[in-house]
């Protein structure tokens, strides 16, 4: 049984001064597996982080359900850990109490919360930073801690919105094995929207690709190449082939925004079609 289930699930957005609803997400099915690691790719545009953040709880849905765990996701909850692209860390906390943030809001008691943030700042490679801020940290170590603080409130599935887009690229690529050595570890089901069809490849036991706005699932593709992944695989046969078929969905769709945008810029300029 699937771990989480999205069933006709659609948003769309009201415009001012009367102009039609923008439709971000069409009615869009979903199923995601638990252990999975699933990577969402689309144009930019095409609702994906519309959809992380239904997931999420930070945004409702006009239509469909989302069921996590058997029940329905009426809001924000513990039971889902988010890792943005920005780092959300907090300026004035330590990078230890940055970890603890979510634990001591549900009262776990302090020698508690010392113990599990302790394990996650190990796994994400920061033992010995638990006493910095987040200023005396590179971009990257700040990304490790968000993934630790989302980590230690037990999350029964991860969504992650592009969390390396910010990074350089030598960075990244760094991040993604930590990630895949953290997941491998503890296992957890993780929700992945990227632009990066190496990185969907890289990460991923699936992929999703989403058309353009507004958004559905126009392909879903398990990634059939074996963990744990040496970066090297990048370069490997297998992982050109599947790169080569999920770069011509995506580029079907990227121009099909492309054209959408042309349009609806010329409508703006004249009031009708051209």
């Amino acid at each position: 049984m699937a771990l989480l289930n999205l069933r006709g699930v659609s948003r769309s957005f009201a415009l001012s001064g009367g102009a039609p609803a923008t439709v971000a997400l069409q009615a869009t099915d979903l199923q995601v597996n638990e252990h999975e690691f699933l990577t969402i790719l689309g144009p930019s545009g095409c609702g994906k982080s519309t959809l992380l953040r239904i997931v999420a709880g930070l945004e409702r849905h006009d239509a469909g359900e989302v069921i996590l765990d058997g029940r329905p996701i009426a809001g924000p909850g513990s039971d889902r850990g988010m890792v943005f692209q920005s780092y959300t860390l907090f300026p004035w906390l330590t990078v230890r109490d940055n970890v603890c943030f979510g634990l001591r809001e549900r009262r776990i008691p302090r020698p508690q919360q010392l113990e599990i943030a302790q394990e996650y700042l190990a796994q994400v490679g920061l033992s010995g930073f638990e006493h910095h801020y987040p200023r005396q940290l590179s971009g990257g170590m700040q990304q490790r801690v968000a993934i630790a603080r989302a980590l230690a409130n037990g999350p029964r599935i991860l969504l992650m919105d592009e969390p390396f887009g910010a990074l350089d690229h030598q960075t990244r690529e760094l991040m993604q094995e930590l990630l895949l050595d953290v997941w491998q570890a503890n296992r957890k089901t993780v929700l992945f929207v990227t632009h990066d069809i190496d990185e969907a490849i890289f990460m991923g036991t699936r992929v999703a690709v989403m058309t353009a706005r507004p958004g559905r699932i126009k392909l879903d593709q398990s990634i059939e190449l074996s963990y744990p992944r040496h970066y090297s695989i990048k370069t490997s046969p297998p992982f050109a082939a599947i790169k080569s078929e999920l770069m011509e969905q995506v580029r079907i769709e990227a121009r099909a925004a492309q054209a959408a945008t042309v349009q609806l810029a010329a409508i703006d300029s004249s009031g009708a079609k051209v």
